[in-house]
């Protein structure tokens, strides 16, 4: 596969129906509908053509949207209530008395860790390939399926001869855990490849909003409620069967389940490539990946931008912790009510966003929420004497962060070839996965060596920076542009 010239890559015409990229050819020699052509236009909400569409109306009317985001309220509920599962497992199993949890909870996570590192842009690479719902529907199915199986592994595991003193239950859990992210690598380009697919241009912003509030919902119940949830569902399934023990595989199970069926009910509309003999050119395509991304200015800055703000929201999961330790009426131990504050506001910002965000361009929302951001930061810093100031400030950096965030991705999804969605999503997953991890390390020894304030005033910093950038690259040379090619 060879990559066309990077003049071609920027700049495309609006009467061609051409790829950036070598691309499959389709079955049938249909000529290209107008919404295909359309494909390549910078319509984004940042154009004068794009018609202007308030509220969730018109995403709330989409049956395909609708069957998309019913999926995703399950995916996501399973996603966000797996680690507590994992944690209730151990406890009950695995963990000794007076023996810490944390050795056992931190190779739980490696494991889920280490395949969004590997898998994200290659993942990406075959989503482009294979029908989209068949990736969504599968790959909930088949975490579903592991959850439901885990409690009869467990049981027939029982006594084993440990492997490298470590329980052969517990190596299940490892391994399923390893599985369950290697699935979600490829759900979570496919799910995003599939929006622009279902969801009208001007309704982006809107579906995108949505589907935020949905995800800081399900993060709020999975801090919040997890473990009651769990416990409740075991208390089901024990007055049914007083020796039945599977009530939390269940629930988890059952929502990676009822997401894949609820999928089934999708159309993507998706027609069936031919590749005429043509094998997988895995790390062929990713490099295209790369370089689509290189050339596409706005894309570039808009995935530039997502790293920022899931570096800054991943340092901020563990400064939570000093903060709370400093903040009078919190232990370090309620860290989970600051983070929940901010999904509480980046759940009302996207709300808000969704019902009037497209009268602003993405570059405008994107450094107006930056410059908010910053500000939030700083005030965190200063308000650590008061827990309620400092709530508010949370909220608040939820709520701009809703602004940066949600016109970002929306960007992707408008600018992005549909041929070339998978790989360009598979990089974001794999960018932002890295971008997850990094501060995860980095921030406590930042805090223990500059101080918590001084780490605050620099993630504020790095938030007005990647603001102002991409407003002046996406916003002054894009109008350059304009006026050279008039």
């Amino acid at each position: 596969m060879q990559l066309s010239d990077p003049e071609r890559l920027t700049k495309l015409p609006c009467n061609e129906k051409s790829d950036p990229m070598a691309q499959p050819t389709t079955s049938g020699d249909e000529a290209p509908k107008p919404s295909e052509v359309e494909e390549f236009l910078p319509h984004t909400g940042d154009t004068p053509h794009e018609p202007l569409r308030l509220g969730f109306a018109a995403v709330l009317q989409n049956r395909n949207f609708l069957a998309l985001w019913s999926g995703q309220v399950f995916s996501q509920l399973a996603d966000k209530v797996y680690l507590v599962l994992m944690i209730a497992l151990i406890a009950a199993r695995f963990q000794d008395a007076n023996q810490p949890i944390s050795g056992w909870v931190s190779a739980i996570m490696v494991a889920f860790t280490i395949p969004a590192v590997l898998f994200g842009s290659l993942a990406g690479v075959f989503v482009d390939r294979w029908p989209k719902k068949a990736v969504l529907v599968a790959s909930n199915i088949v975490r579903g399926v592991l959850l439901l199986t885990l409690p009869l592994l467990l049981w027939v595991t029982q006594g084993w001869t440990p492997f490298y003193n470590l329980p052969i239950g517990f190596c299940i859990l490892l391994g399923i855990t390893f599985l369950v992210s290697t699935l979600t690598q490829f759900f979570s380009p496919a799910e995003q490849a599939v929006m622009p697919l279902i969801v009208e241009r001007g309704d982006l912003l809107s579906a995108n909003s949505l589907y935020t509030t949905t995800m800081m919902a399900s993060l709020i119940v999975g801090f919040a409620v997890g473990e009651p949830l769990l416990a409740l569902a075991d208390t089901l399934v024990r007055s049914v069967s007083p020796n039945w023990d599977f009530g939390k595989e269940l629930l988890v199970g059952g929502s990676y389940a009822i997401a894949g069926l609820l999928l089934l009910l999708l159309k993507t509309g998706e027609k069936k490539k031919v590749y005429e003999g043509e094998p997988p050119h895995v790390f062929a395509d990713i490099l295209d990946g790369l370089l689509y991304v290189r050339h596409h200015r706005r894309v570039r800055n808009a995935l530039i931008q997502l790293v920022i703000l899931f570096s800054v929201f991943a340092a901020l999961s563990v400064l939570a912790v000093r903060l709370a330790e400093m903040l009078p009426g919190l232990k370090a131990s309620q860290f989970g009510f600051l983070l929940a504050a901010g999904g509480i506001g980046m759940a009302g910002g996207a709300a808000i966003l969704g019902h009037w965000g497209q009268r602003f361009s993405h570059n405008q929302l994107s450094l107006y929420g930056s410059m908010g951001m910053a500000g939030s930061l700083v005030g965190i810093a200063l308000f650590t004497h008061s827990l309620w100031l400092t709530l508010l400030m949370t909220i608040l950096l939820g709520s701009f962060a809703a602004l940066v965030g949600i016109p970002m991705q929306t960007t992707i999804q408008a600018e992005t070839p549909k041929e070339m969605r998978g790989k360009v999503f598979g990089l974001q997953n794999n960018a932002v996965n890295i971008a997850l991890s990094l501060p995860l390390a980095l921030a406590g020894v930042a805090e223990t060596i500059l101080g918590l304030k001084t780490v605050f005033f620099s993630l504020a910093a790095l938030v007005i920076a990647g603001g102002v950038l991409n407003w002046y690259i996406s916003g002054t040379r894009l109008t350059m542009s304009n006026k050279a090619d008039i």
